[in-house]
Parts: structure tokens; sequence; C-alpha cells
């Protein structure tokens, strides 16, 4: 079919049909972008119906704020289910009320400054590592380092003073970075782990800081109900993964951005030179730094790691002036979302600045959400903008990261949008 409405007065329809999840699933989506606007439906085979696509920052706002609740989660859910059970990411309904209930008190500001001696002294040990690479000229894969940087964190925020006990086997975690069957099989098996360390905290007692800790020590203020083992376990696995692959990919595209942005990166370290903040600097003292959640902000614009958020229908709605019926599939492609030329000038440029806050009051609240928004946003999303304020905090005023183009930048869109190969770049001391 064309631009020509159907006469059931659905959206316009793609002229190819695609697997939505599929490897060329981006790459399509920009094309059905620029061809038919901001509202759209595409067949998809497999499925044998519908799902429709939306990009207005309105339409945004009702699938996820106004009336979330016509909506489920969507085509992702069934396949991250497998891999994390019934995590805050996947589970619905009244059980997911309780559990967003219980785990948000753990991500307050107060217990997020928590753990800055923590982040910090893991960043002091990456910047050895730079050092002895700097010292003879060698290239880093900085893919690689923000991965196994990231997870190293989000293991010593999970498992405290038990991180050495488990940070071999959720090494899978970095290592693998195919997300497969051979993979989910590996990392589903890491839950026998986490429930024999909570088991053996029961029976010896003593104390703990760590999120471990704090979700044995959860209660329901009615009931006094804590969580089950079951599903401590599930968030505890859900919070390696979505606390570790997301922050890893903002910081390896940041690096990537200020490589090719010398007067953003001259910015960035005259900011941070600026401040001379103090080791472990708290949360407020690193949000201080405004131009560099600016370029992290910008960083995530370009580059939003959940790149697609789906969502189904309950009941029918209407999107974009359409009708979508009972049991569809909504995308928001928050990748085209955030270059939306309606909403950003020069949209494909890197220009931190366009998050001043006279630039912000410009344009529309959900026309930038890289931790979506509504009931259902990033509940790490705090934690996840500090520890990469406190990587830059260590790294920019030491070093410059140079890109070593071996090969093209390619992206690879799957449920995270990541670098398709590692990126390698050249240390350079200041």
């Amino acid at each position: 079919m064309n631009l020509t409405q159907s006469p059931d007065n659905a959206p316009p329809e793609a002229e190819h049909t695609f697997d939505v999840g599929g490897p060329d699933t981006l790459v399509r989506m920009i094309e059905c972008f620029a061809r038919y606007g901001d509202t759209y439906r595409v067949y998809v085979p497999a499925r044998r119906s519908f799902s429709y696509i939306i990009h207005h920052p309105d339409d945004v706002k009702r699938v996820l704020v106004t009336n979330h609740r016509n909506y489920t989660k969507g085509l992702d859910r069934d396949r991250i289910k497998i891999l994390l059970g019934r995590g805050l990411m996947t589970s619905e309904g009244e059980f997911w009320t309780q559990q967003r209930y219980l785990m948000q008190p753990l991500f307050h500001r107060r217990v997020i400054t928590q753990f800055a001696r923590m982040i910090d002294e893991a960043n002091a040990r990456f910047v050895g590592q730079l050092e002895a690479r700097a010292a003879r000229g060698a290239t880093v894969n900085i893919t690689e380092a923000m991965s196994e940087l990231t997870l190293e964190i989000v293991l010593r925020a999970i498992f405290g003073a038990d991180f050495d006990e488990m940070s071999a086997a959720f090494a899978v975690v970095a290592r693998d970075q195919a997300r497969n069957l051979e993979f989910v099989y590996k990392f589903r098996a890491l839950a026998k782990l986490v429930g024999d360390l909570v088991r053996r905290r029961r029976a010896s007692g003593g104390e703990h800081f760590d999120y471990v800790a704090m979700m044995m020590s959860a209660r329901d203020k009615d009931t006094g109900a804590g969580m089950s083992e079951p599903a401590l376990i599930d968030e505890a696995l859900t919070l390696v993964v979505a606390g570790h692959e997301t922050t890893a990919s903002v910081l390896n595209w940041t690096w990537y951005l200020l490589s090719q942005h010398p007067d953003v990166e001259a910015s960035l370290h005259a900011e941070i030179a600026s401040k001379s903040l103090p080791r472990a600097a708290s949360l407020p003292q690193s949000e201080t730094l405004i131009y560099a959640q600016q370029v992290l902000n910008e960083t995530m614009r370009l580059y939003p790691p959940g790149w697609l958020l789906s969502r189904r229908t309950i009941g029918a709605d209407v999107l974009g002036g359409y009708p979508i019926p009972a049991g569809a599939n909504v995308l928001l492609p928050l990748y085209l979302l955030h270059r939306h030329p309606r909403y950003w000038s020069d949209p494909e440029r890197f220009r931190p600045e366009r998050f001043a806050p006279e630039h912000e009051a410009t344009r529309p609240r959900f026309a930038f959400m890289p931790f979506a928004a509504g009931p259902r946003h990033c509940i790490g999303e705090t934690l996840a903008l500090y520890e990469m304020l406190m990587h830059l905090q260590w790294v920019v005023p030491r070093y410059r990261l140079a890109f070593v183009a071996d090969r093209p930048l390619e992206l690879e869109a799957q449920i995270n949008l990541r670098t398709r190969h590692p990126l390698h770049m050249r240390v350079e001391r200041r």
C-alpha cells in the first residue's frame, strides 16, 4: 500500500513487511519514518498482525503516562522474560506494583551517595590500567573496558562484601556479548548462586550494605511482608543486566563522540578542572558538573541504549488521530524520537549545549526520554548518571582518548543500541 489510508481510517501502512526485532529493524524504521511520518503501521508476517509505530511526543506521553493503564509490556517482554524472569523489567500488574514499591526506596539519592567510595575506587583502578597503556603507547579496547568497569560496579553494588565470590561467575555478562539462547542458559544458571548467597546470609546474620541486603530487608508497610526468594533472585539478575549494559553503552558512545569533537572535549575538561571536586564526590557535588550532564544527555539523545520501547494495548485507543485496536503492539523508537527534525535542530549533530535550560524549554518534555517515562521509567536512572559523572571526573582530567578507526563504525540495534565492533582508543596523557 502507499500513503492512501484504508477505509477503516487505519494509519499509513509500510509498503514492505518486516519482522520487528530483526537485524534490519532500525534501518527499516528510519526509512518508514522519512516516508510515512509520525504514525504508521507495518505488517509482521511472523505474528500475522500489524505493529503500530509512533513518534509524536504527545502520543508517547499518552502511552507511557496519561493512559499507561491501558498498556502492558510489548514485544521485548517475551524475549527478556526468558533471561530475567519476573523482575521489574518484565513483570506486570499487582506483582509489578508490589515489587516496584519494595524496590523504589533502594534507589533514593541518599542510598546512592553511599556507593561513592566504591565507585571512586573502581575508577581509580581503571585509571591505573589506562596509565599502564599510556606508558606503553598502547591502545585500549574502550568497549570492553567500559563493559568490565560497569559490571564491576554493579556487582559490587549488588553483592558488596561477597563480590569476590560472585564476580568470576558473573564475568560471562561482559565476556559473552551475544544475547542468544546459550547466553540465556549460562546467565539463568547464576540464579542458584544468588539463592545460595541469600540463604547463607539469612542463616548467619550479620550486616551488609548492598542491594541483596536491602532487598532482603525490604518490607510492605501495611502487611510487613518481604520479598520472596524467587522474586529477590530475579530482581538481582535484572539489576546486573540493566545496571551494566546500558551504562557501558552510553560511556562507550561518549568516548567515541568526545574523540570526534575536540571542542566539546576541551569544554568538558575545563569544567571538571574548574570544580576541583574531591575524591568520591557526593551525588550533589557531581551534579554541579552541568556541562558534563549535557554531554551525557546529548550522547543518550543520539544513541539511547534502550532505543526501542514496546507496549501492547489492553483496550482500543487512538494515537496520532488513528484508531489502534485492542491487543496491538505499539512501538516507540527512541532513536528516531530523539532525532525528530520538528523538535531538534540539526538533529544528527553532537551539540551538548542543546540541553541548556533555555533550549530545553523550547521542546516537548517527551521528545527526550532515554530512561523511558511514567510509572515504568528506569528505577536506576540516578545511579547510572552518578556513575557516569564520577567516571568522567576521573578520566577526563588525566587523559585524552583518541579513536583508532580500524574499521567503519556500525550500529547494532538489538535490545540495546551498541557498536557492532569494539572501539579502540589511543591513550594520551594530558
